[in-house]
């Protein structure tokens, strides 16, 4: 037996489940898992269905089949080996903490991706990118080479079939072009302290500032700078009692637990993007309710 993954986003209307599930009945198909969410405000509709093929439906079959029901219903749809991994390519600069974090998930098996390469504009983590048997490219870039240093990491990424980059701390702005080009493939990570401490030090301004939440957001990248749809966003408590090296320790312990749920959620295919939001539909079994994230 074959276990696959079907997403569908489409205009809200009747019949559309009905219409999924007689199909995938038809053709030896049992729902093992399925999540569903119609947005009132844009009218909608999401949904994520896990598939057990009880009767040797392929991938090419389901989607020849679907063809029909996609056009009456006008859906974007696809279809997915739930066992295929993802092909990723991790983006970092000079702080490795979600790196090395993103690094372990995925020896321990915990993050089911296949690590294609690590991109870099430094040399810091070389050596422990190499001895995990991982493609290391170091690409500096200056104000002056940005163009062919984007160049060189869009080539790596069709080389390698990269489907999605992860900027786990890279510390340089996308170009529009890239952004575009990359659109709903792109995830980032940043402290919450935004836009209130831009710039330099922002857990120093934070600390200064008495806050009270230390927090992180990851997001997909857009020509917008850190405005796009959130995937997934934590918070963890600071008192007064605590120092600026205890806000950036936590923060980097948060930072790093929300980028991996954030991969972890996009490579299941639980995140659909809706506008300026995102669908996230959760990872625990028979749960079907949507978590919007804006």
């Amino acid at each position: 037996m074959s276990n696959y993954v079907l997403t569908v986003t489409c205009k809200s209307t009747r019949g559309i489940v009905a219409a999924i599930a007689g199909y995938l009945a038809d053709h030896g198909c049992n729902i093992t898992d399925s999540a569903q969410f119609d947005d009132q405000q844009s009218g909608r509709f999401f949904t994520r269905i896990s598939i057990r093929s009880e009767t040797g439906a392929t991938l090419q079959n389901l989607k020849d089949g679907f063809e029909d029901i996609s056009r009456k219903f006008e859906m974007s749809y696809a279809f997915h080996d739930a066992a295929e991994k993802m092909k990723v390519l991790i983006f970092v600069s000079r702080f490795g903490h979600c790196l090395n974090d993103l690094l372990y998930r995925w020896r321990i098996g915990s993050l089911q991706i296949d690590i294609v390469g690590v991109i870099s504009n430094h040399l810091d983590f070389q050596k422990t990118v190499v001895n995990h048997d991982i493609p290391f490219h170091y690409i500096p870039v200056t104000r002056d080479n940005k163009p062919e240093a984007e160049a060189r990491q869009m080539a790596i990424i069709e080389e390698t079939g990269a489907e999605l980059v992860v900027l786990a701390r890279y510390m340089q702005v996308l170009s529009d072009d890239m952004c575009s080009a990359m659109a709903g493939r792109i995830i980032n990570i940043h402290h919450s302290f935004l836009p209130s401490f831009k710039g330099a030090k922002p857990y120093d301004q934070a600390f200064k500032r008495g806050v009270k939440l230390i927090g992180a957001t990851s997001h997909y990248v857009t020509p917008d700078l850190d405005e796009g749809p959130i995937i997934e966003q934590d918070i963890v408590r600071v008192t007064h009692a605590q120092s600026v090296e205890d806000y950036v320790s936590l923060g980097r312990d948060v930072e790093s637990q929300v980028l991996a749920r954030a991969v972890h959620a996009h490579i299941h295919r639980r995140v659909f993007i809706d506008g300026d939001k995102t669908v996230v539909f959760p990872a625990s079994p028979g749960s079907f309710a949507a978590h919007r994230m804006g």
